[in-house]
């Protein structure tokens, strides 16, 4: 059976209410399934700061709790992690507990065998305090494969002093507007968005964005399952974002630019006011904390939505993003689970919120999050029409990394609009 064909993109990935947690969710004292001592291996994507010392802290509070589970903790950067995972698959070698971003990228490794089904593992607790919408992701024919730690919407982050410095009076919300916005950045001296294109993800984003103003609800949240880009809107939003590029709003470099590592990426150039806006996910906000001066949340740093696109069949409100969980590989002791179930305790979803300065999966803990640039999107995300997962994650690895390219590709002038839809589609077929 290939859980790849018949999976169905999640679309609920919208910040959710629960119920209270009545205690701790963990195994208590789980150890080696004969009984012995065990050692879990992590695989986490926080390299620096608050983010890769939280793990220390929650492995050091299980370790309390359960003294015969001990840790391997490996911090990966972030876009390293699927590519060392896809090794770890084709190996046979993988981490107790790895990071999932759910979709179609989780589905070809459920695929391959190498993923614990977590259904009947993941707490009363957990579930109550989570609802539904965030395993959504994790969940594959009926099945669920991961944990949720964070739910992560994408938006524009913005320099609210650029702004005004800029004549800029309210955020935009049409395509007009934004580039309204960013020629009175220009006429001011100052770059108005930042775009980390070396990755290839961040540039996509902007395809995202389009085609989930100029898609139905229904086209894109099947497209993981048709794979069919023939509709006209995959082309018109191709278009719509070669027609803004033209514009050049992108900040010199941009294609040379990393996203997240030092002051010269497309968050460094937020955080240190060189740019005026970037659209990103919600753990944005950590990012560009971590690359100020003081290493402190940027004072000035507010959210706006992506804008409305003239003409789509999207509604407006309509939200992507993602939801970062972690597995379990298939052959992990059950420590591995009891682990999983501790860390969407509220005391762990609470400080995973405050080390990674994002909102936690759990409606309990989201009082936890009080940067104020998370405020207005974690109201968006609840008002939205509908939120679905960011479109590379859908689309599993090898089609998205095909659209991730081809975006690139035409951003830098080695492709239009039709070529872009068409390096999609071709990698659909190959499947």
């Amino acid at each position: 059976m290939n859980v790849r064909r018949t999976w169905m993109a999640a679309a609920a990935v919208a910040v959710t209410a629960g119920l209270a947690l009545t205690g701790c969710a963990g195994g208590g004292g789980q150890s080696g399934e004969d009984g012995g001592p065990v050692e879990l291996e992590v695989w986490h994507n926080s390299t620096t700061g608050p983010g890769k010392q939280f793990w220390e802290d929650a492995a050091a509070a299980f370790t309390e709790e359960n003294p015969d589970v001990t840790f391997k903790i490996t911090a990966i950067q972030n876009e390293d992690m699927d590519g060392k995972l896809q090794t770890a698959v084709n190996s046979g070698d993988m981490p107790d507990v790895f990071m999932a971003r759910g979709g179609g990228k989780l589905a070809d490794i459920v695929d391959a065998g190498a993923v614990k089904d977590l259904t009947d593992l993941i707490s009363d607790d957990a579930r109550a305090a989570f609802g539904d919408a965030p395993f959504s992701a994790f969940t594959i024919e009926d099945k669920t494969y991961a944990v949720p730690m964070a739910v992560l919407p994408g938006g524009f982050f913005y320099s609210q002093d650029l702004f005004a410095q800029a004549g800029i009076d309210e955020p935009p919300t049409s395509i007009d507007e934004l580039s309204d916005a960013v020629d009175k950045l220009k006429g001011a001296g100052i770059q108005p968005i930042a775009l980390g294109a070396k990755a290839a993800w961040p540039a996509a984003h902007w395809y995202y964005f389009f085609a989930l103003r100029a898609c139905s609800q229904d086209t894109i949240e099947n497209i993981a399952v048709t794979m069919d880009f023939s509709e006209p809107c995959w082309l018109e939003a191709a278009e719509n974002l070669e027609e803004f590029a033209a514009t050049e709003p992108f900040h010199e470099g941009f294609l040379t630019t990393d996203p997240q590592e030092g002051a010269s990426s497309s968050a460094g150039l937020i955080a240190n006011h060189q740019a005026a806006m970037e659209l990103m996910g919600a753990w944005d906000v950590g990012v560009i904390a971590s690359l100020t001066p003081d290493q402190q949340p940027l004072a000035d740093l507010s959210w706006f939505p992506f804008p409305a696109v003239e003409g789509g069949e999207g509604d407006p409100t309509a939200m992507m993003g993602g939801v970062d969980g972690f597995s379990c590989a298939a052959d992990s002791p059950s420590a591995c689970e009891d682990f999983l179930n501790f860390l969407a305790t509220e005391e762990q979803q609470e400080a995973y919120a405050v080390a990674y300065q994002t909102i936690p999966a759990s409606a309990d803990a989201q009082d936890a999050v009080e940067d104020p640039a998370l405020q207005p999107l974690m109201e968006a995300s609840s008002e939205a029409a509908y939120v679905v997962v960011w479109l590379d994650t859908m689309l599993g690895q090898n089609v998205g990394n095909a659209l991730n390219t081809a975006v690139v590709e035409m951003l830098a002038g080695q492709g239009d609009a039709q070529s872009m839809v068409d390096a999609a589609a071709q990698a659909a077929a190959r499947g």
